[in-house]
């Protein structure tokens, strides 16, 4: 029974040993067959990396270029300004009454000196036609005394009681006159009657405007302007002025100059004449002033996008050729003054010179370019 055992385990022992052999043989088969797979795909990368790279090195990318010249660049400062009217005033009677007649309406075009209202003057009238009677007799009896007088007839009392009678009468009359002209509202500038305050009835007097008469045949545009600008700016420079409401861009001269600087605001005041025949610029109509504050002559001048930067600085594409090959070249360059999107490059290009203006975000320097 013992060497029944001793048998069996002895068998068994020799299987195990004999599976144990045969697994360990299949997996260096499968590790050698991995291995090889492993190096055909080695080989195939090895080839896709090398078509890849010398294909990168032929492409080819669009761009477009644009020729470098010089031209005159400007910079302004921008400030905003107000419109007036050349004239805009309040017309009043100078002289109290009743409101007789309204000559005029809103909107009606009126001359120097027309009249626009007149009040009330009939007791006034009256006055003067008793004193014009009394006049008549003052002087029928000054000529008799001065006839006489003159004839060395009467006494020189009654001559001058009669001359001094007349013209205190006379001057009673002018008085009167005068009072009846100042019943009169005219308008004192040629102008639009813009607005009419009162009417026929109402109580005129010098403490209240009857009507608003306004010219903008010629308009005044103020602005006021940062002490730090005082040495820019001087009076007859031309400046630009822009009307955002009616989208309307003039040039004109600055026609004065403030003398005083505002201690709270730190500003001087601007003053501006514009014509405005065609009264398309209204009063209180905002206007943007464009004052130049710099101006080169012969600058090179690019897009501000063009502008790239890195940790060497500012820099942007050309196109230049090289054996043969349009290539982009990446040019370090130092800039000036910015304005409307537009810089000045002070040094790192020159006249001639293509920059590559479309396509600057696919390429880099020693890239191989077509325009």
């Amino acid at each position: 029974m013992k060497k029944i055992v001793i048998s069996l385990f002895a068998v068994a022992l020799l299987a195990s040993c004999s599976s144990t052999t045969d697994d360990v043989e299949a997996k260096r088969q499968e590790l050698q067959k991995y291995k090889q797979q492993q190096h055909e795909l080695s080989q195939k990368i090895e080839v896709l990396e090398k078509e890849l790279a010398s294909a990168e090195e032929e492409e080819v990318i669009k761009v477009e270029v644009a020729e470098l010249s010089q031209r005159e660049f400007e910079h302004f400062i921008e400030v905003n300004g107000n419109v007036e009217a050349e004239y805009d005033i309040n017309v009043s009677p100078e002289s109290v009454g009743v409101i007789e007649a309204v000559y005029v309406k809103e909107g009606q075009h009126v001359s120097k000196g027309e009249l626009l209202a007149k009040l009330k003057t009939e007791t006034l009238q009256r006055s003067i036609d008793q004193l014009n009677v009394q006049l008549e007799l003052a002087t029928t009896n000054y000529k008799r005394q001065k006839n006489l007088w003159d004839q060395n007839i009467g006494s020189e009392m009654q001559y001058l009681q009669a001359k001094t009678n007349m013209e205190s009468l006379q001057k009673q009359i002018e008085g009167l006159e005068s009072q009846i002209e100042m019943s009169e509202v005219k308008s004192p500038v040629d102008g639009v009657v813009d607005e009419v305050f009162q009417e026929k009835g109402d109580i005129g007097s010098p403490q209240a405007p009857f009507a608003k008469v306004v010219n903008i045949n010629n308009v005044k545009i103020y602005a006021d302007i940062s002490e730090a600008y005082l040495t820019k700016v001087k009076t007859g420079d031309k400046v630009k002025v822009f009307f955002p409401a009616i989208d309307k861009e003039i040039e004109t001269p600055i026609r004065q100059i403030g003398n005083v600087i505002d201690p709270n605001s730190r500003t001087f005041r601007l003053r501006l004449d514009v014509n405005n025949s065609n009264k398309q610029i209204k009063p209180n109509l905002r206007a943007v002033i464009k004052i130049r504050d710099y101006v080169a002559e012969n600058a090179i001048v690019v897009p501000t996008l063009f502008v790239k930067e890195d940790f060497s600085g500012e820099y942007t594409y050309i196109a230049e050729n090289n054996a043969g090959k349009d290539i982009a070249k990446k040019v370090y360059v130092s800039t000036g003054v910015t304005n409307n999107n537009m810089t000045e490059v002070v040094s790192g290009l020159e006249p001639g010179m293509k920059i590559i203006s479309e396509g600057y975000n696919q390429i880099m320097d020693g890239s191989v370019i077509k325009y």
